[in-house]
């Protein structure tokens, strides 16, 4: 991101996060902690206000990563901060609880309420596995317009079981993995983002003294991938051996973090999600 574009995007955060104090030290959650294992928040009939839902997606997972929970990875802070600052970086309006919370959702595969929801996020998905109702229900939803986001998973273990689940899905013949260039406009939907940034856990930064690549060698380099349809429209995007969401999970945690880590994930949080929902 250009120097004027990153120092831009760092003073709105920090008003935007100045502005909603009173707020969070009331009570408010998210800015910052991850409090752990959180029980999933199903749609239901009142959950769709035609505002925008940070619907983040449950699967069953088979392994388990290093670092990662499964589909409880970097819930629910990541989909909160990433919400309130769509809202208030963009004019994006979100959906709200009635307490004024982002009213982001937990959605399972087989749930008619997918369809719902135009993005979806999916994180430590080198884990998952799905079934074949899974499959044809995320097949179907994906062909009809739906985008998915996967982050946060490492390594060459991870990216295989991943391409093995997603292969079940969009069969790689019909539907190649392509790597997203420096060309591709998802690169500068509402910022100009020069490459894909390799961000760690906070806790895998902290252990290792500021290291980023979270299995070493082998996960040195952060893909940005995608499989696109027929026409060229994206229906998944791919950030592998980076952790983007932690960047927003964990943005009042730590100020060297956040300043290391969190405008250059929000500009890719903000591209991806604004692209996916306008393409």
């Amino acid at each position: 991101m250009p120097r004027l574009a990153r120092a831009f995007l760092i003073a709105l955060v920090l008003a935007a996060t100045a502005a909603s104090a009173q707020e969070q030290w009331g009570g408010f959650r998210g800015y910052g902690y991850g409090r752990g294992r959180f029980p999933p928040r199903l749609p239901n009939a009142r959950s769709f206000d035609g505002g925008f839902n940070f619907c983040r997606l449950m699967y069953t997972s088979v392994r388990r990563e290093q670092g990662g929970s499964g589909w409880t990875t970097d819930y629910p802070d990541a989909d909160i901060n990433f919400s309130i600052r769509l809202s208030e970086l963009t004019k994006t309006t979100i959906s709200r609880q009635p307490g004024g919370d982002p009213n982001h959702l937990t959605i399972r595969l087989n749930d008619p309420a997918m369809f719902q929801c135009p993005f979806l996020s999916a994180t430590d998905i080198g884990t998952a596995q799905f079934d074949e109702a899974e499959v044809v229900a995320l097949r179907a939803y994906l062909e009809k317009g739906g985008f998915l986001w996967v982050d946060d998973f490492w390594g060459p273990y991870a990216w295989e079981a991943w391409v093995e689940q997603i292969g079940k899905v969009l069969p790689p013949g019909q539907y190649p993995i392509q790597d997203l260039d420096r060309d591709h406009p998802i690169y500068r939907t509402l910022f100009e983002v020069a490459e894909l940034p390799q961000i760690p856990s906070i806790s895998f930064w902290r252990q290792t003294g500021g290291q980023t690549s979270e299995r070493g060698e082998i996960s040195a380099e952060p893909h940005f991938r995608g499989i696109s349809d027929a026409h060229g429209r994206l229906m998944v995007v791919m950030t592998h051996n980076t952790d983007i969401s932690d960047a927003w999970e964990r943005e009042g945690e730590d100020p060297q973090f956040f300043f290391s880590f969190s405008p250059n994930g929000y500009a890719v949080g903000l591209d991806v999600v604004l692209y996916g929902m306008t393409h």
